[in-house]
């Protein structure tokens, strides 16, 4: 067995696909809503995104790219009912539901943190790395989503010797699924057997547990309970704890928007969760050691505060260099409250020891900060060579995805380009060519989809 210093936690980021548009498609995320009516840039999106990237691959972290999905769905506007050529079915749409019309162009696959639940090898009862798409089942545009997001990361983890990969959740609101944005893993090392923490916001089968009254709780026990069987993980390796209702209906729609993890580090909101001593007990003993819990208490950032900025949709990483960076949005140095905060943070040396931040206009403005753009695989030596290797951010790559945006995405789309059938062209032929960049076969339907 690999040394357990040899695993790496490796970041796989969404490059925000061509048809990037704001529609406030999502109940309960406050920037979506407040950010409907404005226009979108796809290629400063996809360029803020890729920046990112580029830059923690320069730290020396291991990162890789999630292609996007096709859209616009037109088999799934035709299954609804509109008729004829694209073109027609297109304007059909518009005509009687500019809504739905919207919902089947939704760039939201950008967002992977909702992509899958991933459980590495070293926590598994058959020692491969597992994949389950989430249903998402909360929102239609995201619903569509599974099939799609289960072929690309089949491209991307194909070796059956190492990788296994599953279906999404039966579609029922018993098992609502949104993926690693509900799910955390607490370790030493990443090569040592960590421990599960799966975080929802209501019981389906348990009407007696509190729930939120003003916004939906979009991940169920029942589902989170269902992953950890079907990973196949230990019983004493796992926590479940529940969200706080009242932090739910404040805006916080997942619990990457009011805590983030990293090995035995912990950075929340003191209201993140019920019963919260209970919870951090439970961590402490399933992870064989004291859980250090970074806990921000109302009185220093507000609940407001924290969903306006996105102080805890942030990314918690082990640099190489053994330091503790947290990444953050500009939005963060924007609010005066969260950056005294943060100051006083890195200077009181709890265990997060710099901060670096990058400026994701596009995507905070539909609700998505760092922590929603990546997706968290650990990966052992031989899983790192098994996986497709064109994925993995380089010199090259960056370069050459940049000049690919740079050929196919708009400068701007609003909610009038959506009827237009040249966009669902542009889009197919820029995504046929990405599947030829990062060599994932045929991930798309396009005769399907009709993207």
């Amino acid at each position: 067995m690999n040394n357990s210093t040899q695993h790496v936690e490796a970041n796989f980021d969404g490059l925000v696909g061509p048809t990037h548009n704001y529609a406030g498609l999502s109940d309960g995320n406050l920037a979506s809503k407040n950010n409907q009516t404005k226009a979108s840039s796809p290629k400063l999106a996809a360029k803020e995104g890729l920046k990112k990237m580029k830059a923690l691959h320069d730290l020396g972290m291991v990162q890789g790219v999630i292609a996007p999905l096709a859209r616009p769905d037109i088999g799934m506007l035709r299954q609804l009912g509109f008729t004829g050529d694209t073109a027609s079915v297109l304007k059909q749409a518009a005509k009687h539901s500019p809504a739905l019309l919207a919902a089947c162009y939704s760039a939201s696959s950008m967002w992977t943190a909702n992509a899958a639940t991933v459980s590495p090898s070293r926590d598994t009862h058959d020692g491969k790395l597992h994949f389950t798409p989430a249903n998402l089942i909360n929102k239609f545009h995201r619903s569509i989503e599974h099939p799609q997001t289960g072929r690309i990361l089949k491209g991307m983890f194909s070796d059956a010797n190492h990788f296994a990969h599953h279906n999404a959740l039966p579609a029922s609101n018993y098992f609502g699924d949104e993926g690693a944005a509900n799910h955390t893993r607490f370790c030493n090392e990443y090569g040592d057997h960590g421990v599960g923490f799966f975080v929802f916001g209501e019981s389906a089968f348990n009407g007696a547990m509190p729930k939120p009254k003003r916004f939906p709780a979009r991940q169920t026990l029942e589902a989170s309970s269902a992953l950890a069987r079907i990973h196949g993980l230990a019983e004493d390796k796992v926590v479940f704890a529940q969200q706080n209702p009242d932090v739910i209906d404040a805006g916080v729609f997942h619990n990457d928007v009011i805590a983030v993890g990293n090995r035995d580090v912990m950075f929340c909101h003191e209201h993140a969760f019920l019963n919260k001593n209970d919870v951090y007990n439970n961590l402490s003993t399933a992870l064989e050691k004291p859980l250090n819990v970074i806990e921000v208490p109302e009185s220093a950032v507000s609940v407001t505060d924290a969903v306006g900025s996105y102080l805890f949709n942030s990314q918690l990483l082990s640099l190489p260099n053994g330091k503790t960076a947290l990444v953050v949005p500009r939005e963060c140095e924007e609010n005066p409250q969260v950056a005294d905060y943060l100051q006083t943070l890195i200077a009181s040396k709890q265990g997060i020891d710099e901060l670096l931040c990058f400026d994701l206009k596009q995507s905070m403005q539909n609700g998505g900060g760092p922590a929603c753009l990546r997706l968290r695989v650990v990966l052992s030596p031989d899983e790192q060579t098994a996986m497709n290797q064109s994925v993995i951010m380089n010199d090259s790559l960056f370069s050459t995805l940049n000049q690919w945006v740079d050929a196919h995405y708009r400068d701007s789309i609003s909610a009038q380009d959506l009827v237009d059938p040249a966009l669902l062209s542009e889009s197919q032929f820029a995504l046929d060519e990405l599947t030829q960049i990062l060599k994932l076969g045929s991930v798309y339907d396009f005769q399907k989809t009709g993207a």
